[in-house]
């Protein structure tokens, strides 16, 4: 299966019979909720503590159908049942693809190429666990003897943007005494900002490479350590002040130990983890220490319910396997360019950025698994801001602009922080919002009805809403960890429906090689060498010659 030519979508009967519906289709969001009252039960499902109404989506009964053909036809399920048991469905790089595994129980089994998956996982969790409990009790010390209350991890891209999501997502949940703190960006401002008001007695990093070669992440390494050995001064020892103050999250135990990191400090993960998926393994070291591992251990649960309903749930009912078929409908056959990812929680203000890695790294691909150019559009770019600050910014496109943006909205019924403006609840307040803002974009409002409330005419055409914008409703009953974590599983599932529909590799990211390898070719130039600005182009030469001209000093003076 997994070396098997791709196949081509639209050679699938499915796929013609969408593609003939989707010709003058006609959607009327009003009519189908006038004529069948059971339309939001029909098309609401449970996926473990997530209600998920699909009604005010661009969704009849010949779509649904078609849709669950496309799936069948395509193999989604085949290749789904592929990947948990490990087969190489990362083909580019001829790996397994496992993040499953990083959150099943202690007494699953799964054995891939002779080795003991699930006891992996969990040897790498229990030493994680081990030393989050250390820094959590003030057990361990600094080289001054102080304990830890900064914790700042380095990464970039998934080593990063997991973790900074989930922290910020469970801030309540956070150790009181132990803040954490992220640097990920090559951008000198990320460092000196982060570092700005810290403690270096007091500070431990986590450096999260799986090489230990991630310029961005090596060279943020190389800075806080200067920062942390200038702050302790000159009486400390040096080589004990690093094994006491950074910790690795890494494989390449010796570009760990030639940092200066005691490897037995060093927390490993598998070329069957991608970056992206890796924030429940050894990557969420620093949201261990935050949480602690009780409240870690229940984020793995939550993502292991999704994963077992994905991999269980009938296909009328399989909640990731149907919103990744929605995407496909909207972005292929309805001309859909970009998905909104609205969250009504300020706490997932990082969730929708999460995500851009997530479904863009993953799908924004130009060939096949088998190395044939792609015979549809693929990926879609996703983007969001917390409500109800984006109603204030961008919803105006999304109600009465010329472009389709289905839009996911995610809401909780109970805040972290319930609060009060006199007799209002200030929680009901921010719900009506999003229960208005679906209404809204479903239904919109007719030229009668603004006539209706006294519209002068001439503006009447200004105040209509078309409606018939579609939008997924995402509640749980609180923003726990294992909601969080179900709520990542649920993007990890819909990412990987789309891929397989298409005929993708989603789990490797070639794209994003090419700039880094020209960024090293390029460096020399911009450092002032002539003969590597003479080998840029045109562009690229002004540009450069414009920084030098510009930059007061380049020796960091």
């Amino acid at each position: 299966m997994t070396s098997a030519a791709s196949h081509d979508p639209r050679s699938t009967d499915a796929w013609g019979r969408l593609a003939a519906h989707a010709t003058g289709f006609d959607p009327d969001l009003r009519a189908w909720f006038a004529d069948d009252p059971d339309r939001a039960a029909r098309l609401t499902h449970a996926v473990g503590d997530l209600h998920v109404d699909l009604s005010k989506n661009l969704l009849d009964d010949t779509v649904l159908d078609q849709l669950l053909a496309l799936a069948e036809q395509t193999g989604v399920e085949a290749r789904r049942d592929a990947m948990m048991a490990g087969e190489r469905v990362n083909v580019t790089e001829d790996r397994a693809v496992l993040h499953t595994a990083l959150r099943l129980p202690r007494d699953a089994e799964l054995v891939v190429d002779g080795q003991d998956v699930v006891a992996d996982v969990h040897e790498v969790l229990d030493r994680v666990y081990a030393f989050a409990e250390k820094v959590r009790s003030g057990e361990w010390r600094g080289a001054t003897g102080e304990p830890v209350r900064t914790v700042v991890n380095i990464g970039i891209g998934g080593s990063d943007l997991g973790p900074v999501m989930a922290y910020e997502a469970l801030r309540p949940y956070a150790h009181d005494r132990v803040e954490c703190r992220f640097i990920s960006n090559i951008d000198p401002s990320d460092a000196a900002m982060t570092l700005e008001g810290l403690d270096p007695a007091t500070t431990l990093f986590i450096v999260s490479s799986k090489t230990f070669g991630t310029l961005e992440t090596l060279t943020n390494a190389r800075l806080c350590r200067a920062w942390l050995l200038d702050g302790l001064g000159p009486d400390v020892d040096r080589a004990d002040a690093v094994a006491r103050h950074f910790v690795a999250v890494s494989t390449a135990l010796d570009k760990v130990a030639d940092f200066g990191i005691d490897p037995a400090n060093a927390f490993g993960f598998w070329d069957w983890v991608g970056g992206r998926y890796s924030l429940d393994s050894a990557i969420g070291t620093s949201l261990v220490i935050a949480i602690g591992p009780e409240r870690f251990a229940e984020l793995l649960g939550g993502m292991h319910a999704v994963d077992e309903h994905f991999r269980t749930a009938e296909p009328a009912a399989n909640v990731p396997l149907l919103m990744g078929l929605l995407n496909i409908w909207y972005t292929t056959f309805m001309g859909a360019e970009t998905h909104a990812v609205l969250p009504y929680a300020q706490l997932l203000h990082r969730f929708p950025a999460y995500l851009q890695q997530l479904t863009m790294e993953s799908n924004g691909k130009g060939v096949r698994w088998d190395g044939t150019e792609v015979t549809t559009g693929t990926g879609e770019v996703f983007w969001g801001e917390p409500g109800t600050n984006g109603q204030h910014a961008f919803y105006q496109l999304i109600h009465q602009g010329t472009r389709l943006v289905p839009a996911d909205f995610i809401a909780v019924a109970e805040p972290a922080h319930p609060l009060r403006d006199g007799d209002q609840d200030v929680h009901e307040l921010f719900l009506a919002n999003f229960f208005a803002q679906t209404r809204a974009l479903a239904f919109g409002k007719t030229a009668d009805e603004v006539r209706a409330e006294g519209t002068d005419e001439a503006v009447v055409p200004a105040r209509v809403f078309e409606g018939n914008r579609p939008t997924t409703s995402i509640m749980a009953p609180a923003l726990t960890p294992s909601v969080l974590g179900q709520l990542v599983a649920l993007y990890e599932h819909i990412t990987f429906t789309q891929g397989v529909v298409w005929g993708i590799d989603s789990f490797d990211q070639w794209g994003v090689e090419l700039g880094k390898q020209l960024a090293q070719e390029v460096g020399p130039a911009v450092a002032g060498d002539p003969d590597a600005l003479a080998d840029q182009d045109a562009s690229t030469r002004s540009l450069i010659e414009y920084y030098r001209a510009h930059r007061r000093t380049t020796d960091g003076a």
